[in-house]
């Protein structure tokens, strides 16, 4: 007699009730019915059960629930007959293929790896709760590029032997644009202004490749903390976003936001006073205060007061300071108070400093940045600064600092760096064209971290229509626990200006070494010495200028043009206090060196340069650069000064709007530029973005006024010689490489001066 115990519908609702009692019994022999692809030995596995044991009630559900939870079997049914237990299943079809048809916005095979990540893939088991996600993930995918028209449609087909193929059918659609961003309820500002704040935009001419005219969910979010943040910057204490509004048309194409504000009153700031346990005199505090009484207020300001008292106390060991504004608003007099509570907490000081993560780089080279010590106070400041040391080291990704408390400690705190490596090896190749050099081409290894010493050592081949040069070079920064530097240099080099310049002609290679040592003189200062010897072969031509063949006269006893040695030293100084090395916005940069032909060299010179630039911010996006060069040379002991060695000016660098080292002496046959042993530069350029960049800062525009010339050796240094430009110049830090381009027009000009309004240099790496 056959009876059916418990069927796998029943038990999965009822996954301990039978559909009936039954006595229990010794299983005589198990059958398993049903199954294609599991193995028999699978669904053993889940019986609790063996031949010769005893089934009960209770088994039977154990059963149920346990091949159920396999995810193998749709339905699970025990039976018996006689002893003998018989388990029959209906398996789940398995997944014998996934295709895509319509999909060209993503890559097929990134779609398939992140479907197999949730579980849908090819020989799996199909779940269609699975593949219903899987839809909706796409789906939403789609959505996040802007295509809210597209149309998923999947089809699950029965295969043989128990598969089905899965097919996703997408019809992608147009991108919707944003067609118009409206605000309401304002009034202290036009709309177009407040619209120049949003990195979401209309479609421009420059959005293909920014993206910024389609919707996104976060970039709106940012953009409401960037209106809240420019009302509450100027004043307007009580305004708040009423309402957002994201509409899309019925053809899913164009997209409508629209925001309601209120603005409320504009407030000044009454008085800022300190109370709580100030630790430190009154007076320190208020030398800290950004947002003083009479001004506008400004949450910018208030901020910047917070945490520079925040940073000030950690400075003092204060690490977990509290420091937090409470204002009193008189709606009347439209004014606001600030009471600034401080709450210092306990004094701690560092117990231990733990680097982690630095894989390849040996701990030496992290911890020789530290200025902040194991077993003194707490020091914001020092710790602030060593990440930043460690992070212009240049071989991490990123480095992140936290301070735990020591566990079962009240004033014990511990430093842990964590860094993330990065490549710091490097094979390139590198192809561009400029309107001076033409086609440029460059080569280089190196190795920036050797071994992960921190050692640097670069290999490179540059050439161009007018020069080619192959060096090898090695720095070893802490050649002493001081962080006293020391690396050399071996060069070889042709230059060859006459074919690509309007430099007179003649041609010189060069063959050199040097030994260089730098020594840090503060965080933002260095010197540095170096000596190098060089020999250097001249070529002048029939026609180049007299003063070039008279320095090569075969006829001097002591010079000989076809190889003259040189030992030079040289010196330098430079403090970098710039807030960023490619998009600077405020700090200064200086830089002072020099260098001097000594004896036993047959030439003796002395040369020496000044750069000073300064940055200066405006607002959030734009920044006043001001730049001075200042150059000058000569010969000594009655020695001239080579003429290779001179100064020029012109171009991309220099004065743009004139021809690339054309300003300054010219030869009065030829009217090639000759150079000069003395130059001055003078560069302002304001920058600001592209517009309809957004807040992509890879994109600068800047409006410039150049200054500068070069004077001969003969010539008395009058500013009337000064030559002027000013122009546009725009700069696109793009993912093929860094391209400049400049539209330079001369304000004041000299005959026989060569202009090139347009100029412009790119490259790559492939």
């Amino acid at each position: 007699m056959k009876h059916k115990l418990i069927s796998g519908l029943i038990a999965a609702l009822f996954a301990a009730a039978p559909v009936f009692a039954f006595e229990p019994f010794t299983v005589k022999d198990i059958r398993v019915e049903g199954i294609q692809r599991t193995e028999a030995g699978t669904v053993f596995n889940y019986l609790p059960v063996r031949v010769g044991e005893t089934f009960t009630e209770a088994q039977a559900a154990e059963a149920i629930r346990g091949l159920f939870a396999t995810g193998f079997f749709k339905d699970v049914r025990i039976e018996v007959e006689g002893d003998v237990l018989v388990v029959l299943v209906d398996e789940r079809p398995a997944i014998a293929q996934i295709d895509f048809v319509g999909v060209k916005e993503f890559d097929k095979d990134a779609l398939k790896k992140g479907l197999r990540e949730v579980g849908l893939s090819e020989s799996r088991i199909f779940d269609r709760a699975l593949l219903e996600r899987a839809e909706q993930e796409l789906k939403r995918q789609y959505l996040s590029r802007g295509k809210y028209a597209a149309v998923i449609e999947t089809t699950v087909t029965p295969l043989e032997r128990n598969r089905v193929g899965i097919n996703f059918k997408v019809e992608e659609g147009d991108v919707a644009k944003i067609a118009q961003i409206n605000i309401i309820g304002n009034k202290a500002f036009k709309e177009s202004e407040l619209r120049g704040l949003f990195q979401l935009t209309t479609p421009g001419w420059l959005t293909w490749y920014t993206k910024n005219d389609q919707y996104s969910r976060q970039k709106l979010s940012a953009d409401l903390e960037n209106l809240r943040s420019y009302y509450l910057n100027r004043g307007y204490l009580d305004f708040n976003i009423d309402s957002t509004q994201v509409s899309i048309t019925p053809d899913k194409k164009d997209i409508y936001i629209t925001l309601s504000i209120t603005e409320g009153e504009r407030y000044t700031v009454s008085a800022v006073r300190f109370a709580g346990d100030l630790v430190l005199p009154e007076t320190e505090y208020h030398k800290l205060v950004a947002i003083k009484p009479g001004e506008i207020f400004s949450r910018e300001k208030l901020t910047e007061t917070t945490k520079a008292v925040a940073d000030r106390l950690g400075n003092e060991g204060y690490a977990f300071a509290n420091v937090n504004a409470a204002p009193e608003v008189d709606k009347e007099k439209r004014e606001v108070a600030f009471t600034i509570f401080v709450d210092p907490g306990r004094r701690v000081y560092v117990r231990r400093i733990n680097v982690g993560g630095n894989t390849k780089t040996r701990d030496e080279v992290v911890r020789r940045e530290m200025r902040q010590m194991e077993g003194a106070w707490y020091d914001a400041a020092q710790i602030n600064r060593s990440r930043t040391r460690i992070d212009r080291l240049g071989h991490f990704e990123e480095v992140n600092v936290e301070t735990p408390a020591v566990t079962g400690t009240t004033d014990q705190v511990d430093v842990n760096f964590n860094v993330k490596e990065r490549a710091t090896g490097n094979l390139s190749l590198g192809a561009g064209f400029s309107s001076s050099e033409k086609v440029v081409l460059s080569a280089s290894v190196s190795q920036q971290n050797l071994f992960g010493s921190g050692n640097a050592l670069t290999l490179a081949v540059n050439t161009s229509k007018s020069s080619r040069t192959y060096a090898l070079s090695f720095t070893n920064p802490y050649y002493t626990l001081d962080g006293v530097s020391l690396g050399w240099d071996l060069y070889h080099r042709t230059y060859d200006p006459s074919d690509s310049l309007s430099v007179a002609r003649y041609k010189t290679v060069s063959t050199g070494a040097g030994v260089r040592v730098g020594f840090p003189i503060g965080e933002d200062d260095s010197i540095n010495f170096g000596l190098a010897a060089d020999r250097t072969v001249i070529t002048t031509f029939d026609d180049s200028p007299q003063q070039y063949l008279d320095f090569c006269d075969p006829n001097k006893d002591d010079f000989n043009c076809d190889a003259v040695t040189s030992l030079m030293a040289s010196a330098g100084w430079a403090r970098d206090t710039r807030d960023s090395v490619i998009y600077p916005r405020k700090g200064s940069y200086q830089r002072v060196f020099g260098e001097v032909a000594v004896p036993p060299g047959a030439l003796k010179y002395a040369k020496v340069n000044y750069q000073y630039q300064h940055w200066f911010p405006f607002g959030r996006d734009y920044a006043l650069m001001l730049n001075t060069d200042l150059g000058w040379a000569k010969g000594y002991g009655g020695k001239p000064l080579p003429f290779y060695k001179n100064f020029y000016a012109g171009g991309i660098g220099s004065v743009r709007g004139f021809e690339q080292s054309s300003i300054g002496p010219k030869d009065e046959v030829s009217e090639d530029a000759l150079g000069g042993n003395r130059r001055l530069i003078g560069n302002a350029e304001f920058y600001f973005p592209l517009p309809g960049s957004g807040m992509d800062r890879s994109f600068r525009m800047s409006a410039f006024v150049d200054v500068g010339t070069v004077w001969g050796s003969g010539d008395k240094a009058n500013f009337g010689d000064l030559r002027y430009s000013t122009g546009l110049a725009f700069s696109w830090s793009s993912p093929i490489g860094p391209l400049k381009f400049s539209l330079g027009i001369p304000l004041k000009k000299q005959d026989g001066d060569e202009l090139q309004k347009f100029q412009f240099q790119l490259g790559s790496v492939f």
